[in-house]
């Protein structure tokens, strides 16, 4: 299983001055690809003594501050922040032969940002945000389905579902922001942008 990358060269000179305006025109081009969930990505965090974990999430804001996502804070990676707020993101764009990998700290977010995001989400996503005790052992999946016909009864459709308090948003602020773009012969370019206190530089690894 061996695939010959094509691609076209990524140059320095075609860089934005910033990580997140680079991220911003990949991922529009990516999403103009028609990919599957674009905005999937895969973060890995990391216990004090360095025992690390990683599972998929969808990237759900992004601004000049970072990167953000949802999840359970009782989860494990919401624990595992909470310990160790050095976290990995990876966006893995295998049909453009494309990846981002950004390293940097993360932190929950505002009550009121939560909150604002969690009354855009299907009426059914909410109710499971409260049904799930993210990450811990349950005995069955009729246990789950039962917690969330319960507050499906208690909350019915139309009715404001209140935004767990062990719920909410973390952003991941970067340190650096690595974008690497597949060739031929192994031959990748890879240009990453490191956080500096005048702003950004720009470097190129070996593939």
């Amino acid at each position: 299983m061996r695939e010959q990358y094509r691609s076209t060269p990524l140059d320095e000179g075609t860089l934005a001055a910033g990580p997140m305006e680079q991220f911003a025109q990949w991922f529009a081009e990516a999403a103009a690809a028609a990919l599957l969930e674009p905005n999937a990505m895969i973060v890995s965090t990391a216990t004090p003594d360095g025992r690390p974990s990683s599972r998929t999430v969808l990237l759900k804001q992004y601004d000049a501050r970072g990167f953000v996502f949802f999840t359970n804070y009782d989860s494990r990676k919401g624990r595992e922040i909470d310990a160790n707020p050095h976290v990995s993101l990876l966006f893995p764009w295998h049909p453009l032969e494309r990846q981002i990998i950004v390293t940097g700290r993360a932190a929950r977010i505002g009550r009121d940002e939560t909150a604002t995001y969690f009354r855009t989400r299907p009426h059914g996503s909410q109710l499971g945000a409260l049904a799930s005790d993210q990450s811990r052992v349950i005995s069955s999946r009729e246990e789950l389905l039962r917690r969330y016909e319960e507050l499906s009864a208690r909350y019915p459709e139309g009715t404001q579902v209140p935004a767990p308090a062990h719920w909410g948003g973390i952003r991941v602020v970067p340190d650096a922001v690595e974008f690497w773009q597949g060739h031929e012969n192994r031959l990748h370019d890879r240009l990453r942008y490191v956080r500096t206190d005048g702003g950004w530089t720009i470097e190129r690894l070996a593939p």
